[in-house]
């Protein structure tokens, strides 16, 4: 049997383990347009921010992007990980899952989120929430990389001209 094609990744959180077991119930579902990808959250996310880089202005054609962000093994991927999923590296320009790196649907082409080799950062808009009420956790604590925004945002969320500085 040849390893031509294999996917390793498949066995890593999240499109293998993640999330912990198959046991462990998701609080969160999310997927794209179209339906071909899913997957589903354990925890609360870390932090949600508003990013205002000129990345995601060109990645959602939007002025900004809502981004939810978790830790990788508390996402799990419940459809489509082996055949539904395109990846794009940045940093040398390759649609290849070299991390970190852009994660879409190959069907409808929806942009899920940036997986990095720790967190993986899920578009807002992904998320499906039952009573279509976002939950507190999953609402924006900043904007970041506001220095590159393409309007001003009147709101009392702290906003950062990069990075939100670390509280570690």
């Amino acid at each position: 049997m040849s390893d031509e094609g294999a996917k390793p990744w498949l066995l890593e959180p999240p499109y293998g383990c993640g999330g912990g077991n198959a046991e462990t119930q998701a609080k969160y579902v999310a997927q794209c347009h179209c339906g071909a990808v899913q997957f589903e959250a354990t925890a609360d996310p870390v932090d949600a921010k508003i990013c205002h880089c000129k990345g995601c202005q060109q990645l959602q054609g939007a002025p900004m992007q809502w981004a939810v962000l978790f830790h990788k093994h508390h996402i799990r991927f419940t459809k489509g990980a082996e055949d539904s999923l395109d990846f794009y590296n940045s940093e040398v320009e390759k649609p290849e899952r070299i991390l970190p790196c852009k994660v879409y649907c190959k069907h409808c082409h929806s942009p899920l989120a940036d997986e990095g080799r720790r967190m993986f950062l899920s578009f807002g808009p992904a998320w499906r929430f039952n009573d279509g009420v976002v939950p507190e956790c999953f609402k924006p604590t900043c904007h970041i990389f506001y220095g590159s925004r393409v309007l001003d945002i009147a709101d009392d969320k702290p906003k950062y001209v990069a990075h939100k500085p670390s509280t570690h």
